[in-house]
């Protein structure tokens, strides 16, 4: 009997270990969830993106790396094809120029990346648009410069809803 309940010690403990493993190591470097992710029928509500089609991705990158001048301009590589890409998956076929711009969910000038999974159409208007949310992002990038706030508490609000701290900031 003591054996037994040793070997279910031992199971517990192997199940514990590979629990932390995944949950220390490999979540905080998951970079979006553009595996699972879905690419079409996408549909932007109340200045944010369909959290299906555009959940947010990351870099990963360290504050004291996007803190530096010329961080985002050295990191944005999003090519004509890829805005194309992104305008089809919320169906967007037309638009007029200054109507939409292909925005990083969560922008480069906190971490975030390039990929498809944090993309979308963001329209001008109505207000808060584009425009207010990069008052947003120069917000949060100047508070995680300044060391008031880390870098993934940044990245965590503004991909969950912007247009929140956009009204806090006002």
């Amino acid at each position: 009997m003591m054996k037994n309940a040793y070997k279910l010690i031992i199971v517990l403990i192997i199940v514990l270990f590979v629990f932390a493993i995944v949950y220390f190591l490999v979540l905080p470097n998951m970079t979006g969830l553009a595996a699972s992710r879905k690419s079409s029928g996408c549909i932007a509500l109340a200045g944010l993106p369909d959290g299906e089609c555009t959940p947010g991705a990351v870099f990963n990158v360290t504050a004291k790396e996007i803190c530096v001048s010329g961080y985002s301009s050295r990191v944005r590589d999003v090519s004509q094809s890829l805005k194309e890409e992104v305008y089809a998956e919320y169906g967007i076929t037309t638009h007029k120029t200054g109507e939409y711009e292909v925005d990083h969910l969560i922008p480069l000038e906190i971490g975030g990346s390039n990929d498809i999974s944090n993309l979308w159409p963001e329209a001008a208007e109505p207000k808060p648009g584009c425009h207010e949310k990069d008052r947003v992002e120069n917000y949060l990038h100047k508070i995680v410069c300044n060391g008031t706030m880390p870098l993934e508490d940044a990245q965590r609000m503004i991909a969950t809803n912007w247009t929140a701290v956009w009204v806090r900031i006002q």
